[in-house]
């Protein structure tokens, strides 16, 4: 992951330096990698980079040909080898392999609409010169994370809250409503942050500064996409298994191109035991996985795990948690930036600690609950 901010002053004034850069450093755990910077009059960029695809020129900020259209980017996107023959086709000119080039070219081709052409998790911010606009867009499942505030007559953004409260304008004034989103639901809620006045852009947004209109410079969130359940297909479940195998082997394969070390978190789970088998069977190299266990038999999947990873012959790693697993709280504290009650977060920080000793990128099973109904909570709602 890398990490974006910037800043935009209404006043038509340069935004100072340092309070960039103070952003950037809080986004550092994000891009351990590299960091760049850009700045005209009332605009500044900034990206904390982790080099995942073209690790040379792959450098952020990143602009056109004429330098009028300008992108800080966080994640990744699998179909820029099509996008970018199909931009090249209607004249566009690159000068990177990144897959950030393409989103620059992209905006320049389709606007705002350009997010309709990316297939993948992303949050980027671009500043358009010409246009005086500042577009900000969130990916279809809001993987990527992306807060905003404007406040004294300045907007900032930044990838996560701990970075955007450094910026002297913005208050962390405690939201009333959100606390009791939070004793709800256990987390809150995009657009609401913990504090008023501090916004997430939700999945499937983009929003849109424009500093032509001064009285009234932040347009409304926009929604790009959404889930559709109909028209369904008619086929029957060996069908449905065949359909569904094509898209998995293909959304893997996207997401095993890059240029650093891959692996794969594995559970022991049906979700996970996919990921790994089919990462297997494209790798030429046994692919490293990663396992966190228990002293609790009750909750520990270690076992289940390794029979995946003796069938599919990987480089195994295990660490296993123990309860002063608690010490770690008060740094997910700090990089979760409001109250979140899901306990996995100690146990998915450990898997990243030792997963990041060896590869760059890890995929993993998550998201497969939520498509094909694994939790108890869905079989409890049918029943009742």
């Amino acid at each position: 992951m890398c990490g974006i901010a910037g800043i935009v002053d209404l006043r038509q004034v340069a935004p100072p330096r340092a309070d960039l850069e103070r952003l950037c450093r809080a986004l550092a755990h994000r891009g351990p990698d590299d960091e760049g910077f850009y700045a005209s009059g009332p605009v500044a960029l900034g990206q904390r980079r982790l080099s995942i695809i073209d690790l040379a020129s792959g450098k952020q900020p990143l602009s056109n040909e004429d330098g009028r259209v300008w992108i800080t980017f966080n994640g990744e996107i699998y179909n820029f080898h099509e996008l970018r023959d199909q931009l090249e086709a209607r004249g566009h000119r690159f000068a990177t392999h990144s897959d950030t080039e393409a989103i620059v070219h992209a905006y320049e081709e389709y606007g705002p609409s350009c997010v309709e052409h990316l297939r993948g998790m992303f949050a980027f911010a671009i500043w358009d010169e010409n246009q005086q606009t500042l577009f900000l867009a969130r990916d279809r499942v809001g993987k990527k994370p992306l807060f905003y505030a404007l406040a004294d007559g300045v907007f900032v953004f930044a990838s996560e809250l701990q970075a955007l409260v450094t910026h002297p304008a913005v208050r962390r004034t405690l939201d009333p409503t959100a606390i009791d989103d939070y004793l709800t639901y256990g987390y809150i809620p995009a657009p609401k942050s913990v504090f008023v006045g501090v916004r997430k852009l939700e999945p499937a947004h983009h929003l849109t500064l424009n500093l032509r209109h001064p009285s009234d410079p932040l347009g409304q969130p926009q929604r790009y996409w959404r889930l559709e359940y109909r028209p369904k297909l008619h086929v029957t479940d060996a069908e449905a298994s065949e359909q569904l195998l094509e898209v998995l082997n293909e959304a893997i394969r996207l997401r095993m191109i890059a240029d650093v070390p891959l692996g794969a978190l594995l559970s022991g789970g049906v979700d996970s035991s996919v990921v790994v088998a089919l990462m297997s069977r494209m790798s030429s190299q046994p692919v490293k996985t990663f396992s966190i266990g228990f002293d609790d038999r009750a909750f520990n999947e270690l076992p289940y795990a390794r029979r995946v990873a003796e069938r599919y012959g990987t480089d195994h790693h295990e660490l296993i948690v123990h309860p002063q697993a608690t010490e770690v709280l008060p740094t997910l504290v700090r990089h979760y930036g409001e109250p979140y009650a899901d306990s996995s977060a100690i146990p998915s920080y450990y898997v990243a600690q030792i997963t990041r000793q060896h590869v760059t990128v890890a995929l993993n099973g998550d998201g497969g609950d939520e498509a094909f109904a694994g939790y108890q909570r869905y079989y409890a709602d049918r029943m009742a």
